[in-house]
């Protein structure tokens, strides 16, 4: 993983709208997740390159008209754009751009928001004008392991790495999408010797900056809230104290 993307800490959200006959055909063949998962409300998924990495990660909405929005963190909205123009071909599928706002918040759901389905401690998001709630989202995706778009999650990450699978980002029984042979063949014939782990922190250190262990590369040490940290660690140098700069830090899962 590398920390420079250009993607701003928490970074605004575009809404893009999918519509047409084919909308889910179109995106079902695409992305990491199965849409028909979105009887139950959001679907969190990513679109990957051939080569298994990491394009964009974004929650899919369902709508009453039968179109769906695709809520992607706004430095990503025009690449991902273009990806799906690209594969749209004859596809009777119709791509826009929206003015709807995302809002946020803990707690219970407002009527017409919709629980994040990466973990519930992230509570709802609302895309109809429900008011949001001031929080400090980082401490709480720290503590839940969440990566964040352009922080944690760059363009050379594998999703298994980022936890994609416990936070519900893939399905494995869905059939086909791009990327999907690397992604089975990580997950099924693999074990994986590297990946995104909670960590205690003492001190701190910019994102992106590197970890060592007894003198030797361990990974990087990303978004830190509370003396508590997400890093991207090899698991075999990943024991006992290590350091990123001035900080220490501890692996604790």
């Amino acid at each position: 993983m590398t920390a420079t993307t250009g993607i701003p800490k928490d970074a605004p959200r575009s809404v893009l709208r999918v519509s047409g006959p084919e909308a889910s055909d179109f995106l079902q063949n695409l992305v990491t997740n199965d849409l028909g998962k979105l009887k139950e409300g959001l679907v969190y998924a990513a679109l990957l390159t051939p080569q298994g990495k990491y394009r964009a990660d974004f929650f899919l909405v369902p709508r009453a008209d039968g179109s769906i929005l695709i809520d992607v963190a706004e430095p990503l909205a025009a690449d991902l754009t273009r990806a799906l123009t690209l594969y749209k071909l004859r596809a009777k599928v119709d791509l826009e751009e929206t003015d709807i706002q995302v809002t946020r918040g803990t707690g219970p759901a407002p009527e017409g928001a919709f629980a994040d389905p990466r973990d519930a401690a992230l509570g709802w998001r609302g895309y109809d004008g429900q008011p949001g709630q001031d929080t400090d989202w980082d401490a709480l995706r720290v503590a839940a392991c969440v990566p964040e778009s352009g922080v944690e999650l760059t363009p050379d990450t594998f999703i298994l790495e980022a936890g994609f699978e416990r936070l519900n980002g893939v399905d494995f029984k869905k059939g086909c999408y791009v990327g999907q042979e690397v992604t089975a063949r990580m997950k099924h014939k693999t074990e994986l010797r590297k990946g995104l782990v909670p960590v205690e922190v003492s001190g701190a250190a910019p994102v992106g900056t590197a970890v060592e262990t007894d003198g030797k590369p361990a990974g990087t040490l990303y978004t830190q809230s509370g003396g508590r940290g997400l890093a991207y660690l090899r698991f075999d140098r990943a024991e006992g104290e290590m350091t990123a700069g001035a900080a220490t830090l501890r692996r604790t899962s």
